[in-house]
């Protein structure tokens, strides 16, 4: 027995015709019958007792009537879930962001995918650029934001911005009036870093080493902005990218170029080239492109425009 034929005595009885029914549903009579012959064959059990023109349900129709009606409304509230999954009404994503990309470039295209989908729920996950991809990986995760290079065997990926690192020493140190620094005289400064979580945390490690020293690391934190408090007072130095120094306390803290090595920090989009990608995820996937992309040309038409002018 199946939800179609559960249909058909529904509406039968609710009808108290066999040729109402038929006209409701949209079949012939002789359908119907044919309908309610099958289930009774399947059953061995009569459902309708036939008197002339009249009929009246059975006990076995009574019992399959009082069980269809439950039936038919999980059966109704299942397509209706569908159809709103379908249509992007409703729907759940998981979404990894790094604490620096998250407070600097996500409030709006997040604003803006929400007004445009109030039904779907997006989850986010706060954390290191480490540990979102290997939630991405592992399917934790649909979506995140991690540091270029990606495992582009792994992940599809899109680019979010292109910047670098500069070197945030507080305003009273040294170094504080320099427009440009190398790494290796900072080799004897006191390092505040992200956590180990981070992938800021190792890629700064191998650039001191690359430049002659271990840092001595004196903090870490996950938090962009806990950092800055640390260097402005007085505690150490840090790297942080440059659309993140740009929110720093000036009075406390300054930011200087680091042209040798120049270390780029450029996120990107990522999510797996292999498994399951819900409808709403693919949508935010999407949404997500075309937010950036359009970013990207518009800082690129700017830039002519300053070319042009300068």
């Amino acid at each position: 027995m199946d939800v179609r034929q559960l249909q058909v005595v529904s509406e039968i009885v609710r009808q108290g015709s066999f040729t109402k029914a038929a006209e409701t549903l949209h079949v012939t009579q002789p359908t119907i019958s044919k309908i309610i012959k099958s289930i009774e064959d399947e059953l061995q059990m009569e459902l309708f007792a036939r008197e002339g023109r009249a009929f009246k349900l059975t006990d076995a129709g009574h019992a399959i009537l009082q069980h269809a009606g439950p039936i038919l409304q999980a059966f109704d509230n299942l397509m209706q879930e569908l159809n709103d999954l379908s249509y992007l009404n409703k729907g759940s994503i998981r979404f990894g962001v790094p604490p620096m990309a998250g407070a600097r470039f996500f409030p709006e295209v997040i604003k803006q995918f929400q007004e445009k989908y109030p039904g779907i729920t997006l989850g986010m996950l706060e954390d290191g650029a480490r540990k979102i991809e290997e939630s991405v990986a592992d399917g934790t995760l649909d979506a995140g934001v991690v540091l270029w290079p990606a495992d582009e065997a792994m992940f599809n990926s899109i680019p979010i911005v292109k910047d670098r690192l500069k070197v945030i020493v507080p305003a009273n140190h040294p170094f504080a009036e320099r427009q440009r620094i190398s790494l290796r005289e900072l080799a004897a400064e006191s390092f505040i870093l992200f956590n180990s979580d981070f992938a800021l945390h190792g890629r700064i490690i191998n650039e001191c080493r690359q430049a002659g020293f271990d840092p001595r690391i004196v903090h870490e934190s996950s938090q962009w902005d806990f950092i800055g408090g640390m260097v402005g007072a007085g505690l150490g130095v840090a790297m942080l990218p440059g659309a993140v120094c740009n929110l720093l306390d000036e009075e406390k803290t300054r930011a200087i170029e680091l042209d040798d090595p120049i270390i780029p920090w450029e996120p990107v989009l990522v999510w797996r080239r292999e498994g399951y990608l819900s409808r709403a995820a693919r949508e935010w996937v999407q949404f997500m492109t075309d937010y950036f992309r359009e970013k990207q040309t518009k800082l690129h038409e700017q830039s002519g425009m300053i070319g042009e002018n300068g």
